[in-house]
């Protein structure tokens, strides 16, 4: 009884797993299309983070990663690469918060894009009005909010972790963008 309660539980935990991280990477793919539009080639992968670079970033932005590896999506049209977008999570008040940031070759922003909010409040983060704001800005910009980015009341705490975490993967890029 306790073998099939074992196996149970795995094949329940690798289901999960397997269903919701489809529904993210397939989310994801679904904005780098409607971004790009349907005749690109998009290739991703885990991309581990080289310890010394996550901490002096995690340092400069007093922000932690959430992990020791991000996802990296390439799109390519006609065999040129048009873009890279960055995946990452910061935690909300209790939850993570799964985020996107396509960034044009240059290392700006192209647009940013909430994958999955978890949490019960603060949602106004994952509005496309919202998200605009970043367009443009690269390692070089200031994030300061109430002055470059609009705070938004009942979601304070939101919009602080995904303004540090859009921060944190613009230096990123730039110290991986020759690497990719």
């Amino acid at each position: 009884m306790k073998t099939l309660f074992l196996i149970f539980t795995i094949f329940s935990i690798s289901s999960f797993n397997l269903v919701f991280g489809n529904e993210i990477q397939n989310r994801t793919e679904e904005i780098l299309r409607t971004h790009f539009g349907e005749d690109i080639t998009i290739t991703y992968k885990k991309y581990d983070l080289d310890r010394n670079m996550k901490s002096n970033i995690e340092n400069q932005i007093e922000q932690r990663f959430f992990s020791d590896y991000i996802y990296i999506w390439q799109v390519e049209s006609n065999d040129s690469l048009k873009a890279i977008a960055l995946m990452d999570n910061v935690y909300g008040k209790t939850l993570p918060i799964t985020f996107l940031v396509i960034f044009k070759l240059d290392g700006s922003i192209s647009s940013t894009h909430i994958i999955k909010y978890r949490e019960d409040h603060g949602g106004a983060v994952t509005s496309e009005n919202w998200n605009e704001q970043f367009d443009g800005k690269d390692s070089r910009s200031t994030y300061i909010i109430g002055e470059d980015i609009q705070g938004i009341s009942g979601a304070t705490i939101s919009v602080r972790s995904i303004t540090k975490g859009i921060q944190k993967l613009t230096l990123l890029y730039d110290e991986i963008r020759k690497a990719i």
